[in-house]
């Protein structure tokens, strides 16, 4: 075998690897899947399109001000958004702000905070699953 072929065949496997280990992103979409199932056992995977329609949907089942997810993110998510105060928000997109998404706590914390201002309550796994499938394909 030349050096080329064992070349070839480490970023194989290596890349092999990396897939199957994962990072902490795909870690926490690993974790609102299982959940996911857990309370559909039809569940067959997240939808970006369904993301997208809950990050634009006016669901008015929150706080009157934040209607929706594009409220205070902007209807394009690789745009900075801000807060009802005026801080601004880093873009929501993995595209353009890639180191989003990898603390499980962060996530939660902001799911938690932001679905509890828009929907009145805290998103499903699935809805959760959902968004970053939206955000990750920005």
């Amino acid at each position: 075998m030349t050096p080329t072929r064992y070349a070839i065949g480490f970023l194989c496997a290596f890349g092999l690897a990396s897939t199957a280990i994962g990072g902490p992103r795909e870690t926490l979409v690993d974790r609102y899947a299982a959940a996911a199932k857990a309370a559909d056992p039809g569940f067959s995977g997240f939808s970006a399109a369904r993301g997208e329609t809950l990050h634009r949907t006016q669901h008015n089942t929150g706080k009157a001000d934040t209607p929706a997810c594009t409220s205070c993110h902007g209807n394009d998510a690789r745009s900075a958004g801000h807060t009802r105060t005026r801080k601004p928000i880093e873009p929501m997109a993995l595209s353009v702000s890639p180191a989003r998404y990898k603390d499980a706590a962060k996530v939660e914390k902001w799911f938690k905070r932001n679905c509890d201002e828009v929907l009145g309550r805290e998103c499903t796994p699935l809805e959760k699953g959902d968004w970053l499938a939206y955000m990750t394909n920005q």
